[in-house]
């Protein structure tokens, strides 16, 4: 967990011709025993890794060029090496000591923005090493059933969370001009260590050049969104693509109560919920209840999510409404309801108001019984 804290995946690039002054140059030193092997500068999210440059490492010297639109994390990768070096890429001449053993103590100079990361890192590098340590101890005591000590750890473990989260909210503050604040803050908020309420008001405080970065940005509409996806707010209108390719909107197949699903073939806590919603709806659905189940299907490990996808809903028997963009957590849909994982379920009244969210099992044959029965 800090050391998710720590990573953000996150995406926008553009890569063009630039004026000068608009481009980054990244020089690099690093033991001769790695010359021959390429080296990458790598972007990633959870659907794709884009190369920004790559370049062969040539007598201990190496140098990545390119462009960004706002400073962002990275990643450097070099080719038979098992790890990565994060940084932040702002179009600055930046240079890289690369630690020969341990790449991820490698030095960057030259950069604010990584000296402002650096502060983040320094201050959660002993914590992960208290993590680690926890973590063995936890699978020692989970080999010999020792539930007494596991609990033990576990709150050791929470009390090293909240410190980093409580230093880097902090910081985040105290930064307030530099890009890495606003990307701590984006992985805080898709991770729920703070409230959309909370996150706004530490954005309020980010200069005007921090928000209009990528990071910003994505603050800006995941705030957005998950206002507009409270209780008690009306339900963002949608439309999509069914397995037979025909288009269908929210508004047109609203019930008395409608249940927006969001799931995929591939999610097993989605498929293990399935009866259970099958169930809801059997017994619901002459009462008023409508069900439209938007699929986030399309991840890179799937040969065919259309097939997979209508292969589950017939599995399932599924017999309700079914969209997808097969785009993965990519869907535009998913983007507009803020879904960062699933299962996740939205119920709505016949005016389209969301009256409950992410009911499991009894909890939601239960609600749904209040508003039919």
């Amino acid at each position: 967990m800090i050391k998710q804290i720590l990573v953000a995946a996150l995406v926008l690039l553009t890569m063009s011709c630039v004026k000068e002054n608009d481009s980054f140059l990244i020089k690099g030193k690093i033991d001769s025993f790695y010359s021959g092997r390429k080296i990458k500068l790598v972007k990633l999210d959870r659907v794709k890794t884009v190369t920004i440059d790559s370049t062969i490492i040539t007598n201990g010297k190496l140098e990545l060029k390119g462009s960004v639109e706002s400073p962002d994390l990275y990643y450097i990768f070099i080719d038979n090496y098992k790890g990565s070096f994060p940084l932040i890429v702002e179009n600055e001449t930046m240079n890289i000591e690369f630690n020969k053993d341990t790449i991820a103590h490698s030095i960057v100079t030259g950069s604010k923005e990584n000296d402002i990361f650096k502060i983040y890192q320094d201050f959660a590098k002993p914590l992960r090493d208290q993590n680690a340590k926890l973590g063995q101890q936890f699978r020692e005591a989970q080999a010999n059933n020792d539930m007494q000590t596991m609990q033990q750890i576990r709150r050791k473990y929470d009390s090293l969370v909240k410190v980093n989260n409580q230093n880097s909210i902090e910081n985040i503050k105290k930064y307030n001009d530099a890009a890495i604040s606003a990307i701590m803050l984006e992985d805080f908020l898709n991770a729920k260590v703070v409230t959309a309420n909370e996150a706004e008001e530490i954005y309020s405080g980010f200069t005007q050049n921090i928000k209009d970065t990528r990071a910003g940005k994505e603050i800006k509409r995941i705030v957005d969104v998950t206002m507009a996806t409270e209780i008690g707010s009306t339900a963002p209108e949608f439309s999509g693509t069914t397995p037979e390719g025909e288009t269908i909107a929210l508004n047109n197949i609203k019930g008395k109560v409608t249940i927006v699903d969001f799931w995929a073939s591939w999610c097993g806590p989605c498929r293990k919920e399935n009866p259970n919603v099958v169930k809801v709806y059997n017994k619901y659905h002459e009462k008023g209840l409508e069900i439209i189940g938007i699929s986030l299907d399309g991840n890179k490990r799937q040969n065919n999510p259309k097939e997979a996808w209508m292969k589950a809903i017939e599995t399932d028997s599924l017999n309700w409404h079914h969209v997808s963009s097969l785009q993965y957590f990519n869907d535009p849909i998913a983007k507009l309801y803020n879904i960062n994982s699933i299962p996740a379920t939205f119920i709505l009244d016949e005016n389209g108001k969301i009256v409950a969210k992410n009911l499991r099992g009894p909890a939601l044959e239960q609600k749904i019984s209040e508003l039919l029965d």
